[in-house]
């Protein structure tokens, strides 16, 4: 009976050992090779830049959602409500180009910014991963889609939009030069590399 005391306890010795080598690669103290050192070198930089420069919390008002506010009545022929929005900063006066291929199409003085026609005011789903591990292994999650504020799915074009400051909506799906002092272009065709 002793020495199956004795032999038991060296088998839990061996095995705390053991475990104690054990480890993730997404833990510090574990040091992989090759591309898996490459992954935690990453993740430990990008937490130690995120600490330093943490994402700033005393944003109060955003120019962004006040396009996708604006934009929401005026494409859902609203425009009085886009028009009498009022914006609570002072909006910025920038400059934007807009090229087709390797010819100029035009110039604009934008009223704040130019945003991306995929940019959302609410989230397109509940979650993104559907499929993953759970109490009873692989397991598929069903993904509850949610509709944008004009009650329709999907997505829009990969584009830019923006408002100029003489009241006019305009939506560009080509290559653009936005900036914050005006654009001289001077040939109608300018060539794009």
């Amino acid at each position: 009976m002793k020495n199956k005391r004795i032999v038991c306890l060296v088998m839990c010795a061996i095995m705390a050992i053991a475990l104690l080598g054990c480890g993730t690669a997404t833990d510090p103290v574990v040091k992989g090779t090759g591309s898996v050192q490459d992954i935690i070198n990453t993740k430990n930089a990008a937490n130690t830049l995120q600490e330093n420069q943490p994402t700033p919390v005393d944003i109060d008002y955003s120019l962004e959602r006040y396009n996708l506010i604006r934009r929401a009545y005026w494409v859902n022929g609203q425009r009085a409500k886009a028009d009498a929005l009022i914006c609570e900063v002072e909006k910025p006066l920038s400059y934007v180009a807009l090229y087709s291929g390797s010819s100029y199409a035009g110039s604009y003085i934008v009223d704040g910014k130019v945003s991306s026609l995929n940019s959302y005011l609410t989230p397109d789903s509940d979650y993104y991963e559907i499929n993953g591990y759970g109490n009873s292994g692989w397991e598929t999650y069903r993904n509850n889609w949610i509709a944008d504020v004009d009650g329709t799915y999907g997505q829009n074009d990969n584009g830019i939009f923006f408002f100029t400051v003489d009241g006019h909506y305009h939506e560009w799906t080509g290559q653009y030069h936005y900036s914050d002092t005006p654009i001289e272009v001077n040939t109608p065709a300018v060539s794009m590399r």
